[in-house]
């Protein structure tokens, strides 16, 4: 609710008795107030003080109210404008109207009407801040939430998101599970005229054919067992914005008979209802499967396959884009060193090259998971090779003598010997114990030393 003393309320009139009538309403109602005898002397007060409302005269001497509402609008559109007019002039009052102005009151003015008008304004002006804020605030998650990778492949990434955005055409976004597939899809909606909408998420693979059904058109109360009430399915959910068909490639052939039938007539018809609903959405899916093979092979319709294939997007796996390794992980060491208030701010060559050398089947959810849980046992201001932990083991996933225990074995002696055998300075660089480091050197076999 708006406190009266929260808002400010400047008075334009040529006339002294609604100038002083109006200042003691509004002064009594504990409103903070002024006057101006006219737009010139109004026009100093503007610049003065923040005003929430202004009350302006359409007739005065010199600039008329018309006028001078075009110069609120140019110093504050956001000021919201009631036009103080005679019978006479309503003519002129719904001009003003059409020029911004938020409504207009007629002479003599009743105190009751005038209240209730201003306190709708301030409804407004309440509605239209927040909506400003929400859109400020959806914008500075879409910038945060960004693609991350310089390499050619991602670039080519984001020149076709960027191409596909501002149109509204349905969009296939191809690559292995882990690649960021979702993300690029939040990338198209966010840079999109529907930003502002909605962007619902179905993974498709997640529900029984059954389940999915009601997921995505929704039910009438009592259209089956279980249906205890009414429910909106999520295409509907996704009016006016984008939703997102994650995995599109598992739905089961009715319900892709289903869905091409949505896309060919822009309403869904709940379960149990005979009245379809008018839908206005974006599509956007994702998959990990070759569906081109899966139409060959007879397990999807080749019809909706177009529908849903106008432009395709191929998020390269990160094995195939070893440069952006470094960027994500430390990309990733700032966001959860951020959201776990640690100091961790960096990550030492040794451990890196570990991230290089390994070939990430998981994509980047699995650089994200093992760079989360580093942050977690990090005590200091930098990961090293002993706060990582892989979730596949090197021999299973990487090249022949590549596993971790092989890394870590290669690298204990490249620093040994940097360090010249020297076993404190040794164990300083890896920072771990000298009995941990003796035990590693006995364990892999690297000698005395010279």
């Amino acid at each position: 609710m708006i406190k009266n003393e929260e808002v400010g309320i400047l008075v334009v009139d040529d006339e002294a008795s609604v100038r002083e009538s109006l200042y003691k309403w509004f002064k009594t109602d504990g409103y903070r107030v002024d006057t101006a005898e006219n737009a010139v002397a109004a026009m100093d007060k503007l610049g003065q003080g923040m005003w929430d409302i202004i009350l302006l005269d359409i007739k005065m001497p010199g600039m008329d109210g018309l006028e001078f509402n075009r110069k609120i609008q140019e110093v504050d559109p956001d000021i919201v404008v009631i036009i103080i007019t005679a019978y006479a002039t309503v003519d002129s009052a719904v001009q003003a109207l059409k020029e911004g102005v938020y409504d207009y009151i007629s002479k003599p003015i009743d105190p009751d009407n005038l209240n209730i008008l201003v306190r709708n304004a301030m409804e407004k002006r309440k509605l239209t801040r927040e909506n400003v804020q929400l859109r400020r605030k959806i914008d500075t998650l879409i910038a945060r939430d960004h693609i991350v990778g310089d390499s050619r492949q991602m670039q080519e990434v984001l020149e076709k998101v960027a191409a596909v955005a501002q149109t509204d055409a349905t969009v296939m976004i191809q690559g292995e599970s882990g690649t960021g597939k979702e993300l690029v899809a939040l990338a198209i909606h966010g840079n999109s005229l529907r930003r502002y909408g909605p962007i619902i998420t179905v993974n498709c693979g997640a529900f029984a054919e059954t389940l999915l059904e009601s997921e995505l058109f929704g039910h009438e109360k009592g259209a089956f067992t279980g249906a205890h009430r009414l429910r909106k399915g999520k295409l509907q959910q996704a009016d006016r914005g984008t939703i997102f068909f994650d995995e599109i490639g598992t739905i089961s052939p009715k319900m892709q008979i289903d869905l091409l039938r949505v896309l060919d007539t822009k309403t869904v018809t709940p379960i149990g209802s005979d009245a379809g609903v008018n839908v206005d959405f974006r599509i956007i899916s994702a998959t990990n499967r070759d569906l081109g093979k899966a139409v060959t092979d007879g397990e999807f319709r080749e019809d909706l396959y177009f529908r849903l294939n106008v432009f395709t997007i191929h998020v390269p796996p990160l094995r195939e884009r070893e440069g952006d390794i470094p960027v994500l992980a430390r990309h990733f060491i700032e966001v959860f060193a951020r959201s776990m208030s640690k100091p961790v701010t960096g990550i030492t060559d040794e451990a890196m090259d570990m991230f290089e050398q390994y070939a990430w089947p998981g994509n980047v959810r699995e650089l994200r998971n093992v760079i989360e849980r580093a942050v977690v046992l990090c005590q200091g201001e930098t990961i090293t090779p002993e706060h990582l932990s892989f979730p596949f083991r090197f021999k299973a996933q990487q090249r022949p003598g590549e596993s971790l225990e092989d890394m870590e074995k290669d690298h204990i002696a490249r620093i040994v010997e940097k360090a010249g055998w020297n076993i404190s300075k040794a164990s300083q660089i890896l920072k771990i114990d000298r009995s941990t480091l003796y035990s590693k050197i006995k364990k892999y076999g690297l000698g005395e030393g010279p």
